[in-house]
């Protein structure tokens, strides 16, 4: 693991929450009910950084000045945890290379302190917002902006293709150009990361790049797995097949608020355009036989995938794959199962 860790640049120190604060017990991030109202703020000369928003640090009296506006309480249930340190803002939107003119997509803006890093370095922001308080908040917040829109809906179950379509083709940025493709930059709710990844990296059509705040365990796990370990798993599969995972640096629980019983880290997933993809003929069936295969991690493949075909055709296109025919899922990295796909599941 010490290979992964890349140096977080020195951050100030985060004041804990006094002893007689209110009794949070976990921020917000996108929960609410799902609308289609899409909030589009007022319009401001785009001309120099002065034109955005003021850069004010949002520490912890900050965040609790936001929350108590609305009347709002963070819900640990959610797994909602606040950023305190403005200069983790600043490193997650440098580790997306965020240019003056992109388009980026941030789930669970919350009160908008990564908003407020975003919007200084020149980009289009689309905040998705599950909960009604907070996007009315950060509506709010940046009210003067002509290049914040916030969408009140649940991330999980929004058309984002259909979002980020309307968005591009108006060409709506602050450099008058018309990006390409999207950026994702997010500080997620850990309990909610892998559906949030499960969900984007198949989108490398619309999307460039997914820059995400998780869990430290979580990115380790993602990013660097080690064949014939407890932690391989199908989801190893899914993101080095869609992407180019990158671990980026470790960000201390101390940096939180309320502070996790964890660390964080920020992982780059570099998504692969669809002509990238590995050869296979459906998606669909690799990720089913992929999925099948480790329904059974401790046993071989001829026996968790011989529903697909005969026990012998397996050992045979594990063999023709230069494997031996006692394989077991752990033991096969993507390529792997790439050949061993195309060799079994008939077009």
């Amino acid at each position: 693991m010490p290979s992964l860790l890349h140096p977080l640049l020195p951050l100030s120190s985060t004041p804990k929450p006094p002893a007689n604060s209110p009794a949070y017990d976990g921020p917000f991030a996108f929960h609410s009910t799902r609308t289609k109202s899409l909030h589009t703020v007022a319009a401001v000369p785009k001309t120099t950084s002065e034109t955005r928003i003021n850069k004010a640090e949002d520490d912890y009296h900050a965040t609790v000045k936001a929350l108590n506006s609305k009347g709002r309480f963070p819900r640990k249930s959610l797994g909602q945890h606040y950023m305190l340190n403005s200069e983790v803002n600043d490193q997650l939107v440098a580790a997306a290379d965020v240019q003056e003119g992109d388009l980026v997509v941030e789930i669970g803006p919350g009160t908008g302190s990564l908003t407020n890093v975003l919007v200084n370095s020149g980009a289009t922001v689309l905040a998705i917002e599950k909960d009604p308080y907070m996007a009315a908040l950060v509506t709010e917040r940046f009210s003067s902006l002509d290049y914040v829109k916030v969408l009140q809906e649940d991330f999980t179950k929004c058309h984002i293709r259909s979002h980020l379509s309307t968005v591009l083709q108006s060409g709506m940025n602050s450099s008058g150009v018309k990006p390409k493709h999207a950026k994702v930059v997010s500080n997620l709710p850990f309990n909610i990361s892998t559906e949030v990844i499960k969900q984007l990296l198949p989108m490398g059509d619309i999307f460039s790049e997914v820059v995400l705040l998780l869990q430290e365990e979580a990115a380790v796990r993602m990013v660097d797995p080690s064949l014939r370990s407890s932690e391989y798993r199908p989801i190893n599969i899914f993101i080095n097949f869609y992407s180019d995972p990158e671990y980026k640096f470790k960000v201390p629980r101390t940096n939180f608020f309320p502070q996790p019983k964890v660390d964080a880290a920020v992982v780059s997933f570099r998504l692969k355009q669809p002509v990238d993809y590995p050869p296979v003929s459906s998606a669909k069936s690799f990720f089913s036989m992929v999925n099948c295969a480790f329904n059974g991690k401790r046993k071989m493949l001829r026996k968790t995938l011989q529903h697909i075909c005969p026990s012998l055709e397996i050992e045979e296109a594990l063999v023709s794959a230069g494997l031996p025919s006692t394989s077991r899922p752990e033991e096969l990295a993507l390529n792997d199962f790439v050949r061993l796909h195309n060799s079994i599941v008939k077009p």
